[in-house]
């Protein structure tokens, strides 16, 4: 078959990968996205030349697929693969593949059924480093196999600081239904299916409403004479994606997060050349594997790094051989397999921690008369809880109906209604007093923000009108603010930069938001206050905080700039009170605020504080800003220019030092005009933003 036409269903992240790889599969192109969001849909459709649908069914009747990727929450991928292959169309479906083996099962029958493929998206094993460690295996030259370690330790910070509401959270075992996959398939693919001796789940963390969750795996295995560990950490920890196979004649490992694979031998030198020369080969592997990987990425423009070089190795084998024998690596079959070792593991782990606290009674229905729109973010999840203490009900918008705040089912109701849907915001604030708007959009170009973020600040703005809302509060951003003068003091009467063309898109969209919602204020009357939090800080929050600097993992991170000037450090519960207090002050309706904490601390105080209170030393060191301008304007003119890309936002170094927050700022308007009192205690301050933040995850 040529010209195969894929459609892909779902258009979040990791959609994004498999267009991109499906573009530079030979005989294939995209020519669908599906996704209940219209927007979301059509702005991908547009990026590859492709057609938008809102539902499967619309897209099956279209006929302008041969084959799907689905790519939505695993808990849909059962009944969408099996609407599809009913339909004749081939499907390649996200790990997990289902939620059981059974549900897998049913998946490979309908297929079979229909004379179709049914592919699991397992791509680490389309990964080149991957395919030569195979060989390896196959060649003997690793000699007899004893035994095989495969790791997954990388941070999954949403288990500490969310948001909550995402599949892989709502029970315990999604946890290890949602990376167990990566591992497992490697295990079946090299030794066959498994035979699960062991399994536990450790260091639990508490979500919200004291739920606990694990956030480590252990699994033994054994499979082929060989065996087998599996070992997931999820905490704040050393980046160790890895397979290592042990055997009579040399160690081979594979780092599948790098493509980067290394072989240890035994040398028949005398015992004094015998240690140099290992470590000698060692290091020359590892330096032609570094070498190889940059080259390779400098001369694909940053096209073909490691992960997506994973899902372009699966695609071609898929593609390659859609009409011949099925590659064994992503075959139904092999799908059933992992899923039935899972399903074995997850049977072999203790109930208690698998379990899953039961949500609090609900005694009454909460009498909402406020609302949070970002409910489930870090600072929502604060503000809600506020409000709460502070005897209000409140209805949280939320893009489902399940929200961090299961433990008061008497007080907050969790609604799920599009952003973009006028009538249906009006018709949610019914009731309500006082809005908090705390969305926020990830963009790639400013057009899509003036949908996705200006467009939609502005309809809730409008929608709080027809409601006869008595206040909305939205929140800003100081990173809209020209920080780059150390000289200048910030205020709320500091104007922006009069031309923001060339900002970040996240400082500009908020910066057009706010002067939207101001036109409607002066032109229309509506109730309106600005909040501007700082660079905010405490429990909830991640420790990979991007508004300090650039972060390599979790032990190294390089800081906006020389790192010794005061950053505008904020504690959440105090931006929660400054939110709380705009809102009861009718003095504050026109006004906008800077809810900036008192000045405390620099970025490398912020990293000695660290070390200090949990005994975590990180790797900090300066970020030449120049160096990261040049850097940007690069990546610019390759992405506009060689890539042909639209949109892309223009780099300027004004930019780069505002990241810095060079400029000092006063915070004297919300604590005379709210009686605002963020913390003043330097010791009480570095207890709530990292000793009781839960930043590491144990």
């Amino acid at each position: 078959m040529s010209d195969i036409r894929v459609g892909l269903i779902g258009a979040g992240y990791i959609a994004t990968w498999h267009a991109d790889a499906l573009t530079a599969t030979p005989g294939v192109r995209v020519a669908a996205i599906c996704d209940v969001s219209e927007p979301a849909a059509r702005g991908m459709a547009e990026a590859h030349g492709a057609q938008p649908f809102t539902s499967v069914g619309a897209l099956i009747d279209s006929g302008t697929c041969d084959a799907v990727h689905i790519l939505t929450p695993p808990h849909l991928h059962k009944p969408l693969a099996i609407q599809c292959l009913r339909a004749g169309l081939h499907v390649l479906v996200e790990k997990p593949v289902a939620t059981s083996a059974a549900d897998t099962r049913e998946i490979l029958a309908a297929a079979e059924a229909a004379g179709r493929r049914f592919h699991a998206g397992h791509n680490f094993l389309g990964l080149p480093g991957y395919e030569r460690l195979k060989g390896l295996v196959e060649d003997g030259a690793l000699g007899r196999l004893s035994a095989c370690e495969i790791s997954y330790a990388l941070p999954l910070s949403p288990l500490r600081s969310g948001p909550f509401n995402l599949w892989l959270l709502r029970e315990p075992r999604n946890l290890l239904l949602e990376v167990g996959p990566h591992l497992m398939a490697f295990a079946v693919d090299l030794f066959g299916a498994p035979e699960i001796r062991f399994a536990e789940a450790t260091r639990p963390v508490m979500l919200p409403g004291d739920d606990p969750r694990p956030q480590a795996f252990r699994i033994l295995a054994r499979a082929g004479g060989v065996e087998i560990t599996l070992t997931v950490s999820l905490v704040e920890t050393q980046d160790d994606r890895s397979v290592t196979l042990r055997g009579s004649s040399g160690r081979a490992r594979l780092d599948f997060a790098s493509d980067v694979l290394v072989v240890e031998r035994e040398n028949s030198s005398d015992l004094v050349v015998n240690p140099l020369r290992k470590q000698l080969d060692l290091g020359w592997q590892h330096l032609r594997e570094g070498g190889r990987n940059a080259l390779k990425q400098a001369l694909s423009l940053n096209q073909k790094g490691p992960y997506a070089l994973s899902f372009r190795g699966m695609d071609a084998a898929i593609y390659a051989r859609l009409s011949g024998p099925q590659d064994a690596r992503f075959s139904g079959s092999s799908a059933v397999t992992v899923m039935q070792a899972l399903d074995d593991a997850l049977a072999l782990i203790p109930p208690a921690a698998l379990s899953v606290k039961a949500p609090a009674v609900q005694t009454r229905k909460p009498r909402p008369t406020a609302m949070v729109i970002g409910g489930t973010g870090f600072i929502g999840r604060a503000l809600t809880r506020r409000l709460v203490s502070d005897g209000h009900d409140v209805r949280v918008l939320s893009r489902g109906r399940s929200g961090p705040f299961p433990d008061l089912p008497d007080a907050v109701e969790t609604v799920g209604v599009s952003l973009n849907d006028l009538d249906g915001l009006t018709e949610a604030m019914t009731g309500i007093d006082v809005v908090f708007n705390l969305a926020k959009s990830l963009d790639r170009t400013w057009a899509e923000a003036l949908v996705n973020d200006v467009g939609v600040a502005t309809r809730i703005g409008m929608a709080c009108e027809q409601a006869g809302v008595k206040r909305l509060i939205y929140t800003g951003t100081i990173a809209s603010y020209d920080m780059s003068d150390p000289g200048v003091t910030i205020t709320e009467d500091t104007p922006f930069p009069d031309d923001m063309s060339d900002r970040n898109l996240y400082a500009r969209s908020k910066a057009e938001c706010e002067r939207q919602l101001m036109k409607l204020h002066h032109q229309r009357g509506l109730p309106l206050t600005i909040a501007r939090p700082g660079i905010v800080v405490g429990h909830g929050g991640p420790l990979q905080h991007w508004g300090i600097g650039r972060w390599h993992g979790a032990g190294a991170v390089r800081i906006w700039g020389p790192g010794d000037n005061i950053l505008p450090f904020v504690l959440i519960d105090d931006v929660a009170d400054g939110l709380v207090r705009m809102a009861a002050r009718p003095s504050a309706i026109g006004e906008s605020f800077n809810l900036i904490g008192e000045p405390m601390l620099s970025a490398r105080g912020y990293f000695d504080a660290l070390h200090e209170a949990l005994g975590a030393r990180i790797r900090v060191s300066s970020g030449n800003l120049t160096a990261f301008f040049l850097s940007d304007a690069v990546k610019y003119g390759l992405k506009k220019y060689a890539l042909r890309k639209r949109g892309v936002v223009r780099p300027s170094r004004a930019d780069w030092k505002s990241r810095a927050h060079f400029s000092p700022f006063a915070n004297d308007k919300p604590k005379k005009m709210l009686g605002w009192s963020p913390e003043t205690d330097r010791s009480a301050f570095v207890a709530q933003a990292i000793t009781h933040a839960n930043l590491m995850g144990f």
